[in-house]
């Protein structure tokens, strides 16, 4: 089947094989947001979310999910990241979450990245869902990746 990479010669799924490609310093950096009402922005701000403190546990959740990204997407390579970082902003209608995975390998970070800001986004939406339950999650999606044979790629603004 030419050209996709998932599928072997017969149409089956497969593993790609990156053993053979070299060890480079990568590194992917995805956002997303969610879209809530004034209240639960104010009560994330003002850490009076009923279930804690919702930014630091939104940050662990999509650093755990970072790591456990072969697990969750089908016919990923489970990576030995080097670092993952989770972050966010609050905006005037949301909170932007940012993430990003680096590592020295063999293959990219993109999916840890845009994989911790999807369950960082998900957390914070449980956390909160006592105070808006309308919130809306998008615009998951990478912004920049650095590394590898394709080299450096970044979204236009």
């Amino acid at each position: 089947m030419s050209g996709l990479t998932h599928l072997d010669e017969q149409g089956k799924a497969r593993m790609v094989d990156v053993g053979g490609k070299a060890e480079t310093q990568r590194v992917a950096v995805a956002s997303g947001r969610i879209t809530m009402s004034p209240a639960a922005l104010a009560a994330i701000r003002d850490g009076t979310v009923p279930k804690g403190d919702v930014l630091a546990t939104a940050r662990i959740a999509g650093i755990m999910a970072a790591k456990k990204t072969a697990e969750l997407i089908p016919l990923c390579h489970p990576l030995a990241l080097d670092a993952v970082t989770v972050d966010f902003a609050l905006e005037a209608d949301s909170l932007r979450a940012t993430a990003s995975a680096s590592l020295t390998g063999r293959t990219g970070v993109e999916m840890e990245a845009m994989t911790a800001v999807s369950v960082a986004l998900l957390t914070v939406y449980d956390m909160a869902k006592a105070v808006d339950k309308g919130m809306i999650i998008g615009e998951v999606h990478l912004i920049e990746k650095r590394g590898g044979k394709s080299g450096h790629w970044r979204a236009a603004d």
